[in-house]
């Protein structure tokens, strides 16, 4: 299984990487300075409210059909065609439940059809990640990376012409962002329903209530953990956005420093969609699970450690870099939101594996005390200090979530690094960060210059401190003369 680990998730960081970043600062970033601080902001906030509401039309169905196909190949017949009926009842409801709590916000009706697309994009990414459950559950791993980027890559050329040529179509609106996700994600929506009808048998939609019911109370778990999960890490821009006078601008601010959280998160986010049914067909085979959590661990978190001190220690640089409207509170957002990516990229391994377990109510309770925490947190911090107060929220928060992940493993499944793999992570951090103290204050070069400096040290560090093993990765490759998709 490390084999297979790290053969697909070499595939997945370079196609991802060659694709959301170049979206993420060459679109995305793009359409915030053309639009403006507060019109992004608006967009922002709607698609974390979306984001909040995304429960009702997912229900946990994802990660439950994850785990359940990747132990039992041959459900997929009955599972699939009754959990894409039970999706599609359950995106009406999430539509008319979202549209009503905008109305009980007081978002006034001229900016609803905004809402309404950022609502039609989320159920439609739902429904794309539902197929990918199916994909990767059957053990398609490398087919399951291309779709993970492919809506990134069709959004780019789509969004990529409306900025280019604004001659011909008029300066870009921030509706239009809205309708190029829409389109590019229901083009992959196609493309994985052809490439995952080859595995199905007859597809019978037909209604069973019974079913649907033991669907709903099966994939309950799953869904709390979603929500509890999304409620801690975006109830912040909502709330931004709300309590503040000047909320749709601070809302804009915090936006600014969460799209390289974003971008950073992608990493994270790829790890755990493979390493979820790679743990959990370990755990139905009773095979060890410590190489793989060890080996994955090694590697996410030489990548966390390096970017989040490389940003702080650049972020005024960064912030004025990225953002026409930049000023040096922009900075200290960015620069103190990019430190909770170490606790988010711990989570990401940890996480899974406790989800693929199966055991979740522990891990439930945990995301209740982050929320408490996080809820509390940002009314204190946010009147006073505005975005830098829910970036403080949001830092502790996840570093507290990370760190009880960690006990749960091992109380659970044994599963912790070895002592010596975890004094090696603590040896890099502190070497990454005197590497880019000095680095950040050298003036006898530009700042981008001694920016790729850190990053090249932190990378031979990284290779010292043995976070990454070219030569292991090598041998595990070489022992794969055919490398079968499952």
């Amino acid at each position: 299984m490390n084999r297979q680990f790290l053969l697909n998730i070499a595939l997945l960081l370079t196609l991802n990487l060659l694709v959301k970043p170049f979206y993420i600062f060459g679109i995305d970033r793009t359409v915030q300075n053309i639009v403006g601080t507060e019109s992004y902001g608006l967009y922002f906030t709607f698609f974390n409210l979306a984001l909040l509401l995304q429960i009702v039309h997912d229900f946990g169905i994802q990660n439950f059909n994850n785990r359940a196909i990747s132990q039992h190949r041959q459900l997929i017949g009955k599972y699939f065609p009754n959990l894409l009926l039970l999706k599609m009842v359950l995106s009406w409801v999430y539509l008319a439940l979202a549209l009503g709590v905008a109305a009980l916000l007081g978002y006034p009706l001229q900016v609803w059809p905004l809402l309404g697309w950022v609502l039609i994009v989320q159920v439609l990414s739902s429904f794309v990640l539902f197929l990918r459950s199916n994909i990767s559950g059957l053990g398609f791993y490398r087919t399951d990376s291309l779709l993970s980027a492919l809506d990134r890559f069709l959004l780019i050329g789509i969004a990529g012409l409306l900025l280019l040529f604004p001659n011909w179509v008029g300066v870009f609106q921030i509706e239009w962002l809205v309708y190029s996700q829409a389109a590019s994600m229901g083009i992959t929506l196609l493309v994985a329903f052809w490439v995952l009808r080859r595995h199905l048998p007859k597809i019978r939609l037909r209604w069973k209530t019974p079913l649907a019911l033991w669907f709903l109370r099966n994939s309950m778990p799953f869904a709390l953990v979603i929500l509890l999960m999304t409620l801690y890490t975006r109830m912040d821009a909502v709330m931004l956005e709300r309590m503040l006078p000047d909320g749709k601008h601070e809302a804009g601010v915090y936006a600014s420093a969460y799209r390289l959280l974003d971008a950073s998160n992608m990493i994270g986010y790829l790890f755990a969609t493979l390493l979820l049914p790679m743990f959990a067909r370990l755990l139905k085979t009773k095979e060890s699970i410590r190489p793989l959590v060890e080996t994955s661990f090694q590697l996410i978190m030489a990548g966390a450690w390096t970017l989040s001190l490389a940003t702080f220690s650049f972020r005024e640089e960064i912030a004025f870099w990225l953002y026409h409207d930049a000023t040096p509170y922009w900075g200290e957002v960015l620069g103190f939101l990019m430190l909770s990516f170490v606790a988010v990229s711990g989570s990401y391994v940890f996480g899974t594996l406790l989800t693929a377990n199966g055991k979740l109510g522990s891990l439930n309770r945990l995301f209740l005390v982050g929320i408490a925490m996080n809820a509390t947190l940002n009314f204190l911090l946010i009147p006073p200090y505005k975005a830098w107060g829910a970036t403080v929220a949001t830092l502790a928060t996840q570093t507290l979530i990370w760190i009880a992940q960690m006990v749960l493993a091992h109380r659970m499944l044994k599963a912790l690094p070895t002592g010596k793999a975890l004094l090696r992570q603590v040896l890099f951090a502190i070497s990454v960060g005197v590497l880019f103290f000095i680095t950040a204050r050298d003036v006898h070069f530009s700042w981008q210059a001694r920016f790729l400096i850190g990053l090249l040290g932190s990378g031979l560090l990284a290779l010292a401190y043995r976070l990454i093993e070219p030569k292991k990765a090598l041998a595990e490759f070489r022992k794969e003369k055919a490398f079968p998709e499952n």
